[in-house]
């Protein structure tokens, strides 16, 4: 597994407590320092089946000083994608790579449900 997060992150450090009281073994990835790629991004979304919008932090500073609230309408998918790709903070995390399982965000009940440990 691959869990892909911000260390300074509340929800990141929730998610990482209940992977580890479940005793589950996955590589950490700090998304600040080490960003996800257009092309991995491009692959997590597919992979995910999440609407694409669900991949922006939008409660974060950067995704807000940037109005991306009234400019990601407009865009496109791979425009959306490349974006992504420039800067960590622009994307919600954290996020679970488990096989073909992309989970996007950290709900509890979701998590219990598709993550096998």
């Amino acid at each position: 597994m691959k869990f892909i997060c911000y260390p300074k992150c509340t929800t990141c450090q929730k998610a990482q407590k209940w992977l580890d009281s479940k005793g589950a073994s996955y590589e950490v990835r700090d998304i600040k320092t080490d960003n996800p790629t257009y092309e991995e991004l491009s692959e997590l979304y597919k992979k995910s089946g999440l609407p694409l919008k669900r991949f922006f932090n939008t409660s974060g500073l950067l995704y807000k000083s940037m109005a991306l609230k009234d400019k990601l309408p407009t865009m496109s998918e791979e425009e959306q994608l490349r974006l992504l790709a420039t800067d960590g903070m622009l994307v919600k995390r954290p996020i679970l790579v488990d096989g073909n399982i992309v989970l996007v965000g950290f709900k509890e009940s979701e998590w219990s449900e598709k993550v096998k440990v």
